[in-house]
């Protein structure tokens, strides 16, 4: 499948991971710490700076109804009302700019996750260089559409979407006009674990969709996104905070900035490690091979002497004969005087 590429930075599996930063609603409804947040991300490395554009309105409606109130206890925000919530979660749509200008500046590519055509039209205006769909939107045909539509680079979390529902998200993403799109390996539990990431899926999607595939993962620490790069995924998607001390609605499953900066390092080198299939001596190995075993001249033989256990033996360095000419060798005879360190050769047994 083609590489991707969005504002000069290559995504693809001949390219190191894709790391975005999503900051959420880790801003905790401070300008100040948003930008914050944004010079902490591009101090770890990350790639990209993701925010989500939606307000309390947009994303669902403001009634006393038991239908809008999370009733979970293992849920992080169970007892809220869903109003309320994204109200407290939300980014101010005017701190939008500002956010991506300091983003840009420090050298990320901003971009957002969209929840209805207002916010895409928004996000238009603002010329977001790619967007992202959120795994609770993933079946929300009409807003694929719009976001596609664009014609600009996708990135789409598949979290609870059946194989199904996949098929329908590509299709209508491919039929109203995106040529550049990615899906996202997701959990959508908060905090994930990792026993119920179940990332050997990447691979299967990635041949089942012909499209780059990543992951957008909720569990804590650095693991299951090394390995999901071992498997092929070309973007990590990772929550992020200044500090999960500091609480907000998505502190508590966020990379601190120490993690990110990991997380970078990490999966950067489980790219490079997979490199492709190869045998025999890497380019790099070549001048180890001098430290293979060989066979030696242990004791000085006489000319005629035969050879035996006692004064040949199978020792490093590999400047010798290989170990696998071993038991020929002890059925022939020195035909010249051979003195004590002397690495055998053809020309010994047979010159």
């Amino acid at each position: 499948m083609n590489t991707i590429t969005i504002d000069g930075i290559q995504i693809g599996r001949k390219n190191e991971p894709f790391i975005i930063a999503e900051m959420s609603g880790n801003h905790n409804q401070s300008l100040d710490r948003a930008l914050e947040i944004v010079e902490a991300a591009a101090k770890s490395g990350a790639h990209a700076l993701k925010i989500q554009t939606y307000t309390a309105d947009t994303m669902t409606l403001n009634i006393e109804n038991p239908d809008f109130q999370i009733n979970d206890e293992k849920s992080l925000w169970n007892g809220q009302k869903l109003y309320q919530l994204y109200q407290q979660a939300y980014t101010p749509w005017e701190w939008h700019k500002p956010i991506f200008e300091h983003a840009r500046k420090l050298g990320m590519i901003p971009f957002s996750t969209p929840f209805d055509e207002t916010a895409v039209d928004f996000l238009e205006e603002l010329n977001v260089p790619l967007y992202k769909i959120a795994s609770f939107e993933n079946t929300d045909i009409p807003l694929i559409k719009k976001v596609a539509s664009t014609g600009k680079p996708m990135i789409v979390s598949t979290g609870m979407a059946t194989v199904a529902e996949l098929d329908e998200l590509v299709a209508a993403a491919r039929e109203a006009g995106c040529k550049d799109l990615i899906l996202l390996k997701c959990t959508s539990t908060y905090p994930a674990t990792p026993e119920n990431t179940n990332i050997s899926t990447i691979p299967h999607m990635r041949e089942l969709f012909d499209v780059q595939v990543g992951l957008s993962d909720h569990t804590m620490g650095t693991g299951v996104a090394v390995a999901s790069v071992a498997l092929g995924a070309t973007v990590i998607e990772k929550h992020f905070t200044l500090s999960r001390a500091d609480g907000g609605v998505d502190s508590a499953f966020s990379m601190e900035p120490e993690e990110m900066k990991a997380l970078v390092v990490e999966t950067e080198r489980a790219w490079q490690a997979v490199g492709s299939i190869t045998y025999g001596p890497t380019e790099k190995e070549k001048a180890s091979l001098k430290f293979r075993r060989s066979i030696y001249v242990a004791k000085d033989i006489k000319a005629g002497e035969k050879f035996t256990k006692e004064n040949i033996k199978i020792v490093r360095p590999g400047y010798g004969l290989k170990p696998k000419y071993y038991e020929q060798v002890l059925k022939r005879e020195a035909n010249k005087n051979l003195i004590a360190g002397t690495p055998l050769s053809f020309k010994e047994l047979f010159e």
